[in-house]
């Protein structure tokens, strides 16, 4: 017998919540290890979990790879968050480690990301409800990412992923197999950050101020902990978004950027299996009822001045039919030679009903080193170019 305790009883249950999920008539469509789709740093969970089209850091191996292609030198990042704060669980955080390194050789930038989640203890107990010792359940998943420039305005990335889920490691009951399982999945992304680009009508040019982005990640098997009628899919996610600089001068800079995300995952009523990812694709959109109440917005404001402080304000809306996550963001950065510090807010006081959602007040830190090729602070590289920085 294993008895859960009281952290991870709360995990397994707000993991429930967690799941963008919707069950109807026609299909099932929750998923294995949510946690892939965690927002992994301060700066994009401070502007909604919108990062598909911002991809200019690090951070892009989850957001979207094809954003490495544009970026040069050297850049570490360490981000950790108290998960669920609700629960008040010390053993219940989030860790995300990533790491980028430009290689001409390659005509590229390559990315690893580490991401860990912990989600507290087990305890054992035998038939007569003794003790027979604890372990300790987590997910984690290692990523490695390529991306490079197709042209001057266009890049393409591609991820592959290494997914570990540990949840019991030992059958429970009757049941076949045990509560680990592991997966493989794989990322692709386009990243479109014109130069030049005049709008029709208009003499005006927003070319280095506007980028464009897709991304399809976590597209892999579905993942089994006890046989494989009864296999989970992986939460493959389809990501489109913008970027676009509102103000663009030498001191003050203000983005807006916009996430649309869909899970396309799908499994036929009555059956246990999910369908492969590949049929997925283009059966997650037939559902009934408005098939835009599977969609989730993520959208932010990003204001820098002098690439020196940063203010961040967010908001996250899912439909009620497929989680009813919804909540404001905040956030702010700091920037000093090659080092960055960054942190997120969340409040879910939107919500309707009087219960704390379990992700209210979970605040996310982020630490970044970054060396650049060119050597110098004020060349980062991010969206900005340096030249433009510097007129």
């Amino acid at each position: 017998m294993i008895r859960k305790s009281k952290s991870l009883f709360c995990a397994a249950a707000a993991l429930l919540m967690l799941l963008p999920f919707a069950q109807d008539v026609v299909a099932q469509t929750s998923t294995a290890v949510p946690f892939m789709l965690i927002s992994p740093n301060a700066r994009n969970s401070g502007l909604g979990e919108a990062g598909v089209a911002l991809s200019d850091d690090v951070s892009a191996v989850f957001w979207n790879p094809a954003g490495l292609g544009f970026q040069e030198g050297m850049e570490l990042s360490l981000n950790h968050s108290n998960w669920l704060p609700q629960f008040a669980q010390d053993d219940l955080y989030y860790e995300y480690f990533g790491y980028k390194m430009d290689i001409p050789e390659i005509a590229g930038t390559i990315g690893t990301a580490l991401t860990f989640l912990n989600l507290g203890e087990f305890e054992r107990r035998d038939e007569g409800n003794n003790p027979l010792g604890t372990f300790r359940s987590y997910e984690i998943a290692f990523t490695a990412s390529y991306g490079t420039r197709i042209d001057e305005d266009l890049a393409f990335g591609v991820g592959l992923r290494l997914i570990h889920s540990s949840l019991s490691q030992v059958a429970t009951g009757r049941e076949q197999g045990s509560g680990t399982a592991t997966s493989v999945a794989g990322d692709i992304g386009i990243l479109y950050r014109p130069s030049k680009l005049t709008l029709p009508f208009s003499d005006k040019d927003i070319g280095d101020r506007l980028a464009l982005g897709l991304s399809i990640t976590n597209m892999g098997p579905s993942i089994s902990y006890i046989d494989e009628d009864q296999s989970d899919p992986l939460p493959t996610a389809l990501r489109v978004g913008f970027a676009y600089d509102i103000v663009h001068e030498k001191y003050n800079t203000l983005t807006w950027t916009t996430d649309v995300t869909k899970l396309l995952v799908h499994r036929e009523l009555g059956e246990k299996a999910a369908s492969p990812f590949y049929e997925a694709v283009y059966k997650s959109w037939d559902t009934p009822g408005n098939v835009f109440n599977t969609f989730t917005l993520g959208t932010g404001f990003e204001y820098w001045y002098s690439q020196l402080v940063g203010l961040r304000f967010g908001f996250f809306h899912e439909d009620p039919s497929q989680g009813n996550r919804r909540f404001l963001a905040f956030g702010a950065g700091v920037r000093y030679d090659i080092y960055g510090f960054d942190f997120s807010y969340l409040s879910t006081a939107i919500s309707d009903d009087d219960t704390p959602s379990p992700l209210s007040e979970t605040l996310r830190f982020t630490l970044t080193v970054n060396w650049n090729r060119a050597g110098g602070p004020e060349d980062d590289g991010t969206r900005i170019p340096a030249d433009d920085a510097a007129n």
